[in-house]
């Protein structure tokens, strides 16, 4: 008899062997024996995320976020679906902006969460707020290329 943290644990184990379809159905398992805790939705967003199948992890990350709200990665995660889905008209930048800062919030050095706070408000035209961020990574990690690279971006064409 396998209890829900057997499935949860096979889950994982696929998904990071990059079978997320069996991953997906393990972790099922799982959320049918158990289902108010974060991490077995954590993981099938994970999954649902890796298969580009971003409506479904985004439900899961918020899911997730519903019974733990200190998941930075959940944050981090759904704010970067919404910066670069393509199928998406109008994607809700703001909502990923708020994810970002909460995710900053909860881990202030996350350095990938602050360069995507700064591509974002690059789109929302906020560039002297992209800026600060990009300095802040830069302070942290002087070797940030990509960071750099865009900071030099906002100061030759958009910054004036």
């Amino acid at each position: 008899m396998s209890d829900y943290k057997t499935f949860l644990d096979n889950g994982i184990e696929l998904i990071r062997a990059g079978k997320f379809r069996e991953g997906i159905d393990e972790i099922n398992k799982s959320i049918e024996l158990k289902n108010d805790w974060e991490i077995p939705y954590f993981y099938r967003a994970v999954a649902y995320h890796s298969l580009e199948e971003y409506d479904n992890a985004m439900l899961d990350y918020t899911k997730s976020l519903q019974l733990n709200e200190k998941m930075t990665d959940a944050y981090y995660n759904r704010a970067r679906i919404v910066l670069t889905r393509k199928d998406i008209e109008n994607p809700d930048v703001m909502g990923a902006v708020k994810d970002l800062e909460k995710a900053l919030e909860l881990d202030e050095k996350f350095l990938d969460a602050m360069y995507a706070l700064a591509a974002a408000h690059k789109k929302l035209g906020n560039y002297q707020e992209a800026l600060k961020h990009l300095d802040k990574l830069i302070e942290i990690e002087p070797d940030a290329v990509n960071a750099r690279a865009l900071r030099k971006l906002l100061l030759q064409k958009y910054i004036k």
